[in-house]
């Protein structure tokens, strides 16, 4: 029990700085959304057998990666992070079902990341 409320914790933590960080999403051009696309769909299988903890440390590498000043993800790194982070919505779904519409929220939210607009994150980091 204690262990499904920390995971309950920790995915209302995610979603909401997801809500709030990612609240003016752009659509992605053609390419991006190729790639994107492919990503997912190579990607969904292996995500959809992820743990909890293989969730995190995905999740927290994405994010001392984006954080860091000395490093910048290729465009194929960024969306594999981003669709891995999103599919694995889909296996929360499954989980728990009652949080199906936050989760699908969720996973639309890490679709419309957008590499452009990490680049930019990652020019004003060097300011």
């Amino acid at each position: 029990m204690q262990t499904c409320l920390k995971i309950v914790l920790f995915l209302f933590l995610v979603f909401s700085i997801n809500e709030n960080t990612y609240a003016q999403s752009k659509k992605l051009s053609a390419d991006d959304q190729l790639l994107q696309d492919s990503l997912y769909n190579g990607n969904k299988k292996k995500v959809m057998n992820f743990s909890m903890k293989d969730f995190d440390k995905l999740f927290f590498e994405f994010f001392d990666k984006k954080n860091n000043p000395d490093v910048v993800l290729t465009k194929t790194e960024f969306y594999t992070y981003t669709v891995q982070i999103a599919a694995f919505s889909d296996r929360l779904v499954k989980l728990y079902p009652e949080q199906k519409e936050v989760a699908e929220k969720n996973k639309e939210n890490w679709l419309s990341e957008n590499y452009e607009d990490y680049l930019e994150y990652k020019a004003s980091q060097k300011k």
